[in-house]
């Protein structure tokens, strides 16, 4: 069986991809660091789901829109976290996490 990916899909693994790098670069920065919230362990819940996000859709899974809502509940989480950080690798993890959720719900709908 050939399956194929529409926009829609590719939009939301780049998304998910971009989403995890920009967690892991946050984590690196921020792990050791005091924190006052849950940065940067929310960094990696969504390292994990983003991956798991992109993996199911590109692998078609019948559980890819479960996943993609799960993930764009933890990407809000995460978003709301990192932002309350005035560093600029929290600024963009924030902001990677806003992009990913929105391209989530976008796949989930």
């Amino acid at each position: 069986m050939s399956h194929h990916l529409n926009q829609l899909a590719l939009d939301c693994i780049s998304a998910c991809n971009d989403c995890r790098t920009a967690c892991g670069n946050c984590f690196a920065h921020m792990v050791g660091t005091l924190s006052k919230n849950a940065c940067p362990a929310c960094c990696v819940d969504c390292i994990a789901l983003c991956g798991l996000c992109s993996d199911a859709i590109a692998r078609n899974s019948p559980f890819a829109k479960q996943i993609c809502t799960l993930c764009a509940d933890v990407c809000d989480w995460c978003a709301k976290q990192c932002a309350e950080h005035d560093m600029d690798h929290c600024k963009a993890c924030a902001s990677a996490c806003e992009r990913c959720a929105a391209a989530c719900r976008k796949m989930a709908a």
